[in-house]
């Protein structure tokens, strides 16, 4: 069922981003190398004790997981996709990092996430970590009222071709609210002027993953929750909350 928030709703969604992006500026000017995921888990934690809010993650447990998650951020490393358990490996220079936060605040949801290099970075892994945020704008800029779902996945895989990265099938982007997960999903493929239409009060998240080595297959990890890429190359993901308004996209997940 498609929830549609009033502009009270989108007040609260928006504090809760807030808090989501006050986490990751905290663990990004942590994050180096040596610095451990676990210790960038650990800096979410304070934050959401600081808002008294809670963690949208963690003992989160879907029906294709048999465990539940044991962190407040998913902390994915070089070919880890999404769903990377945030651990004590001591970060090394030049490890592809993408970490998501799922925070609740007032009982509304806020969920966004980064990608970032710690050390000297190779110039592929600056490239494939730019065009992401690139997809990233592209499908933000998408999310018009009146647009379908169709044309936000289309500007994404556009970037995505262009640049000759793979999507990982069924992943994708959706609805955001009270719940962490709420309808639509938001693919990021899609045709053009197909799809869901985008009306004012849907608050969506957009999230592209982009693996380099161009395939659309991927592996899972005994634990049941790490997604990596098929054939070990790295891998990128960036995502924000938007609202769809009358006057356009609104992102709720910046400080």
């Amino acid at each position: 069922m498609i929830i549609r928030k009033s502009a009270r709703d989108i007040d609260g969604l928006r504090e809760a981003g807030r808090v989501v992006a006050e986490a990751h500026a905290r663990m990004r000017d942590a994050a180096g190398v040596g610095t451990t995921m676990r210790e960038l888990d650990e800096i979410t934690r304070e934050v959401i004790r600081e808002h008294d809010a809670t963690s949208a993650f963690l003992g989160y447990q879907p029906h294709f997981a048999p465990t539940p998650f044991p962190g407040v951020i998913c902390a994915s490393v070089n070919d880890v996709v999404v769903h990377g358990f945030p651990d004590d490996r001591p970060l090394e220079d030049g490890d592809l990092v993408s970490i998501d936060v799922g925070i609740i605040v007032d009982g509304w949801v806020g969920d966004a996430a980064v990608s970032f290099i710690v050390g000297e970075a190779r110039p592929q892994d600056t490239a494939l970590v730019e065009h992401a945020w690139e997809a990233l704008d592209a499908g933000i800029a998408a999310a018009q009222p009146g647009n379908r779902l169709g044309d936000i996945g289309h500007a994404i895989e556009t970037v995505a071709t262009r640049h000759g990265y793979g999507i990982p099938q069924g992943w994708g982007g959706h609805g955001v609210g009270r719940e962490m997960h709420e309808d639509p999903s938001v693919p990021n493929t899609g045709q053009p002027g197909r799809g869901m239409k985008l009306k004012p009060g849907l608050v969506i998240a957009i999230e592209p993953m982009f693996m380099a080595g161009g395939r659309t297959d991927y592996r899972l990890d005994d634990d049941g929750w790490t997604v990596r890429t098929s054939d070990g190359s790295r891998s990128a993901h960036t995502e924000h909350t938007i609202a769809i308004t009358a006057d356009g996209p609104v992102v709720l997940t910046r400080l």
